[in-house]
């Protein structure tokens, strides 16, 4: 893949550099938060390895810049932090990965191939439910014929519920595969998101698309033709119970 690691730490940023381009890497490194958003908008690399406490712009603002703007770009963020909260933010503002500090080798690699296969390894490049359409590769969703803006956790939470289309998916797994926290975290942010994605596909008068299922969790396209069971609205600003939404 094309990596940019960006680490203000000049032999830490050089250890990476070795240890990505022996697996076959193309490595680019930059020392600052601002560079690392200007080269992720300008050459859209595969992958953005990420240290949180970088000068000029923190982790989380080039998270925050790039969310909804590199759509071909995954992250892995490195950090010494540990606190959920912390990681959780990541995460929503679209992180593919936290990995806590020190580390290993071999396990940022063994991340690296990971996020490569999910890269490669799909099953369609255009996932359908009816009028509604999501393209993975450009990373667009069009919903009879309207084109849909959606940030990048909220695309992950659409993508992952087509592509199990047709059957239950619990809160539980919801927050392990979209994202990436123990099924046990003790958080809301699972609600709020698919609230998010109603209000949006309620535009078009279709949101109940995603269909609540009691005890069960969510879904697309498990009881087609039943009216679905709508959680009530969500009023804004929501919090977690871990503080992060």
């Amino acid at each position: 893949m094309n990596v940019v690691v960006a680490e203000d730490n000049v032999a830490l940023a050089a250890f990476l550099h070795r240890a990505l381009e022996k697996e076959g890497h193309q490595v680019h490194c930059v020392p600052d938060g601002a560079q690392a958003r200007d080269y992720v908008l300008e050459h859209q690399p595969d992958l953005l390895i990420l240290d949180l406490g970088l000068p000029v712009l923190s982790g989380v603002d080039v998270l925050r810049a790039i969310d909804g703007r590199a759509a071909n770009t995954s992250a892995i963020v490195l950090s010494g932090l540990t606190d959920l909260a912390v990681k959780l933010e990541c995460l929503n503002l679209g992180a593919d990965d936290y990995l806590t500090k020190p580390f290993s080798t071999q396990e940022l690699n063994a991340r690296c191939r990971a996020i490569r296969r999910r890269r490669v390894d799909t099953p369609s490049a255009v996932l359908r439910h009816g009028e509604l359409l999501l393209n993975r590769m450009t990373r667009e969703v069009t919903l009879s014929e309207h084109q849909l803006e959606f940030t990048t956790k909220e695309f992950a939470l659409l993508e992952y519920l087509l592509l199990k289309r047709g059957r239950p998916v619990s809160r539980q797994e919801l927050l392990k595969q979209v994202w990436r926290v123990m099924p046990d975290a003790g958080t809301n942010v699972v609600d709020v998101y698919i609230n998010y994605l109603r209000r949006k596909l309620a535009v078009f008068e279709k949101s109940d698309l995603i269909e609540t299922l009691r005890g069960e969790g969510y879904g697309i396209g498990v009881r087609p033709g039943a009216d679905a069971l709508q959680t009530p609205a969500l009023h804004l600003p929501l919090f977690s119970r871990v503080g992060v939404v």
